[in-house]
């Protein structure tokens, strides 16, 4: 492993823009070494909505991690999300031309090409081809084919799959701030390796990464990826129902929703109010937290069943298709209080909150890089480190200044260089005009020598950059003569 090697990770998502520099230690953890948030103001439901906000909150969040780690950014890792992303399975295979020669990378990078050369519908690029299964001349539940012997090469693959106009306009945004695009990569995936174990994977779990404006699903089966799906709600459409049911401007909807909000109506008794201010000395305004409550119940239940309907259509209910490992919430969405529970109520599967902090080195649990909200940032950053692209991500902003002065001097040392050598054509014109025999070569290397040697003379001239006008004056004057 690769202890040296610093990567990115952005995630630009609906609430906010994160940028993560981090690199592996020598046990594997990740060491955080820089970090900047900004608030997302161009982002609506995962998608670009305003270019030039976009780019500006990306600058932002760049610009803090940069002065945090002491190193410039010039290559990032970028998720992507929104209700435009879609998935599908599919099979392919390739014939091997000589069976006797052991199954490579290079065949399975052949197989994968196949599939990234499939027609889409009109507008929509592929993300993601991620192989599930594969099978080696008709055998078949064979995860890692390289070694084996085989003239046909089968797989299983699932396809991430997004709208062509969302991924260029995320492309724009970073490209427009400076920044080179490393890889794009769908968010849940990311969300995944950043707060579930192998052990999960193995037995079955859905991963739920509860956003500002989406609510990301995946749904992991055996180690291997077997469903995605994104669902056009999260934090934000509840902070819009507060405002909207209180009576209550945003601000303070989003404050109620964080401090005071509840997905389970039970827990608060019908006298528990609380007093928001009014606006413009208007009287306080109270609020029964019951009602707050209720609010929050009704669009977490809405979100929950989305959620479970894309269980429902994986076939988990299905004896081989078992999710031992329940459900793990992640996200700012997830820190609601007693949403695990409400998960837990309407799924009947076991439920947890996944932080990332089990690959994070060095972080006590008060760290705000620990939060569920940073999930998608850190999946990211991991993604960029196991990338097998070397790219690099990132600089030292010492490693410009040489590079800079380098350029100074060579341009300092031609321009002097160039002042001498109009000086000495100069006096040759002199010479000639009045009447002097010229140099022969020997002579105007020498002499070139000498002014090189005595160049303060030639360096702080007055009229060196008139020599031609001067030449041309007395060659006038000569002829008038």
């Amino acid at each position: 492993m690769k202890t040296h090697r610093i990567a990115v990770g952005l995630d630009i998502g609906t609430t906010k823009i994160v940028a993560l520099i981090g690199r592996h230690n020598e046990f594997g953890k990740i060491e955080i070494i820089g970090h900047g948030t900004a608030p997302s103001l161009g982002v609506q439901r995962g998608v670009v909505v305003n270019i030039t906000q976009t780019i500006e909150s990306i600058e932002k969040a760049v610009e803090l991690a940069q002065q945090s780690s002491g190193l410039n950014i010039k290559s990032v890792a970028v998720g992507i999300a929104g209700q435009h992303i879609r998935s599908l399975q599919h099979s392919d295979y390739i014939t091997r031309e000589d069976a006797e020669e052991v199954i490579e990378d290079a065949d399975l990078d052949r197989l994968t090409e196949n599939v990234h050369k499939l027609a889409m519908m009109p507008g929509e690029e592929i993300i993601h081809v991620l192989p599930q299964e594969y099978k080696v001349d008709g055998q078949g539940d064979i995860k890692e084919p390289r070694g084996m012997y085989g003239g046909r090469l089968e797989a299983s693959f699932h396809i991430v799959v997004g709208q062509l106009t969302s991924i260029k306009n995320i492309a724009r945004c970073v490209k427009s701030a400076d920044l080179d695009l490393h890889t794009v990569n769908l968010e849940p995936l990311a969300s995944a390796d950043a707060v579930l174990s192998q052990e999960e994977k193995e037995a079955g779990v859905v991963l739920v990464d509860i956003g500002g404006g989406t609510t990301d699903v995946a749904i992991f089966k055996d180690g291997i990826i077997r469903h995605t799906a994104v669902i056009p709600h999260g934090g934000n459409i509840i902070t819009s129902d507060i405002k909207e049911g209180c009576a209550i401007i945003e601000k303070q909807a989003e404050t109620l929703k964080v401090r005071f909000g509840s997905a389970w109506p039970g827990e608060n008794k019908e006298n528990e109010i609380v007093a928001i201010p009014g606006l413009r000395g208007r009287d306080p305004k109270e609020i029964s937290l019951k009602n707050l409550s209720r609010i929050i119940h009704a669009r977490c239940s809405e979100i929950i069943h989305a959620v479970f309907t894309e269980i429902k259509n994986y076939g988990y209910d299905q004896p081989s298709k078992k999710l031992i490992a329940g459900v793990v919430i992640t996200g700012g969405g997830s820190q609601l209080k007693h949403i695990k529970q409400l998960v837990e109520y309407l799924t009947g599967l076991d439920t947890r909150v996944g932080y990332p902090n089990e690959h994070l080195a060095s972080l006590d649990a008060s760290n705000p890089l620990n939060s569920p909200i940073y999930a998608t940032a850190v999946g990211l950053l991991m993604q960029g480190l196991n990338s097998r692209k070397e790219v690099d991500f990132v600089e030292s902003m010492e490693d410009a200044a040489p590079v800079v002065t380098e350029l100074l001097a060579g341009e300092s040392t031609t321009l002097e260089e160039q002042a001498q050598e109009e000086a000495h054509h100069e006096a040759s014109f002199d010479s000639l005009l009045d009447g002097e025999q010229p140099q022969d070569e020997t002579q105007e290397l020498e002499s070139v020598e000498a002014e090189k040697s005595s160049s303060a003379p030639v360096a702080q001239s007055p009229n060196q950059g008139n020599w031609f006008k001067r030449w041309a004056d007395k060659f006038i004057d000569m002829i008038d003569e």
